[in-house]
């Protein structure tokens, strides 16, 4: 993953694929990152970048 996991999200998203929140708590959340079909997981990542909470707000997915 890179430095900016709100850039990895946008660009995931961007290409189609499916992100989703796995966990969420109150300093820290792990994304999965799903295929276009939104069926197999291909990688996850948990960050407490203040800058991804924000980003994510209360979405817990791409879809949403």
């Amino acid at each position: 993953m890179t430095a900016n996991p709100v850039e990895t999200l946008r660009r995931w998203q961007d290409s189609g694929a499916i992100w989703r929140v796995l966990a969420h708590r109150a300093d820290s959340v792990t994304v999965g990152l799903f295929e276009c079909t939104g069926g197999q997981e291909v990688d996850r990542f948990t960050s407490a970048d203040p800058a991804l909470l924000r980003f994510l707000g209360e979405r817990t997915s791409s879809e949403d």
